[in-house]
């Protein structure tokens, strides 16, 4: 239920004791100006309404100055033809008004339609710039890793290479080391004469 300037006066609040609170007076006072000023808006909401209907209801009849043209002596024919033409000048210039309202309203549907197409073909624009950034940065980066890998991978086979080819040098000269120092061995028993130990028992 919506409130009323009555329901304004005659609100009634309860004392709180043990408490303090706003001087009622001074409630009093203040809620007659909100009463007064509310009175005021509604005589003229009122007002205003009652002018409107008195407009549209004159509106939806002809015009009070062609009524004059109309009762004037006849005359000869093309100056009779005149009032009759300006007598719907009321109407035809509220339909004037109101196509001048659609066409602004069409002409601003328009203008609105073409700044949303025109915003969304940029936004669209720019997120396929933007991927085709993001594509060639990825791109450039896996070329980049790649190159790296491919350098990686030759420094490892040139490492392993260098690997087996120290080991087999490692084992070749191990080799040789073990055979001198077996031939050695065999020259110095056979130079020397000697009976193995083994011979003796």
């Amino acid at each position: 239920m919506p409130l009323t300037p009555d329901d304004v006066v005659t609100k009634q609040f309860q004392h709180v004791r043990f408490k303090e609170g706003f001087d009622p007076d001074e409630v009093d006072d203040f809620l007659d100006e909100v009463v007064v000023e509310w009175r005021k808006a509604l005589a003229e909401n009122e007002e205003l309404k009652a002018k409107l209907a008195a407009y549209e209801s004159g509106e939806a009849q002809p015009a009070p100055a062609a009524q004059p043209e109309a009762e004037q002596p006849a005359a000869p024919e093309p100056v009779a033809s005149a009032p009759v033409a300006a007598a719907p000048a009321a109407p035809t210039d509220g339909a004037a008004q109101s196509a001048g309202i659609i066409e602004l309203a069409q002409r601003l549907h328009d203008e609105h339609v073409a700044e949303g197409k025109a915003q969304r073909d940029k936004l669209i624009a720019d997120a396929r710039a933007q991927a085709a950034s993001i594509v060639s940065e990825a791109e450039a980066r896996g070329r980049d890793e790649m190159a790296r890998l491919d350098k990686e991978r030759t420094e490892l086979e040139s490492r392993i290479a260098e690997l087996q080819k120290f080991e087999s040098d490692y084992r070749s000269q191990l080799r040789s080391y073990i055979e001198g120092k077996l031939r050695d061995l065999e020259t110095t028993g056979t130079n020397s004469g000697a009976t193995p130990v083994s011979a003796g028992l």
